[in-house]
């Protein structure tokens, strides 16, 4: 039962990630923070890197409930190919994604990386989403047979 809610949690946090992601990009602040994973003041940044510093923390906690969501599927033997399938991919989107957002600040928030980057993520809250909802059957279905 816990896949459900571990799904869950990590939908709601990515969706959180892309609404930060979203201000970052629409207030101007995707370079604010100019070094790569860290801000220059290290892991505690000053004001003037807060915002871009809470994108990046909300991302890093995010990478992990995917990875977490996919071992879950993978470990629990009530769960059918489609969940292994989705969280497995949601897992190569978000790493694909972390590279995305590092080339991304690397670049100067180069037009077609940045495009990139946010369809991307709309692929990664797909199957994401996806996920949630599987995982949820399978708390419906009991009794199910192993594929």
């Amino acid at each position: 039962m816990a896949i459900q809610y571990l799904a869950l949690a990590t939908l709601i946090v990515l969706y959180s990630l892309m609404f930060v992601g979203g201000y970052v990009s629409a207030a101007g602040l995707g370079l604010t923070c100019p070094e790569w994973p860290l801000c220059p003041d290290g892991i505690m940044p000053s004001d003037e890197y807060l915002i871009e510093w809470i994108h990046r923390l909300v991302a890093a906690t995010t990478a992990s409930l995917v990875a977490a969501t996919m071992i879950a599927s993978w470990l629990n033997k009530r769960a059918d190919k489609k969940i292994k399938f989705t969280s497995t991919l949601a897992s190569a989107l978000v790493i694909t994604q972390i590279t995305l957002g590092a080339l991304v600040i690397d670049l100067k928030l180069h037009a077609v990386l940045v495009a990139i980057h946010l369809g991307v993520g709309i692929l990664l809250f797909s199957m994401v989403l996806l996920t949630t909802l599987f995982a949820f059957r399978i708390a419906k279905n009991p009794i199910k047979a192993k594929l």
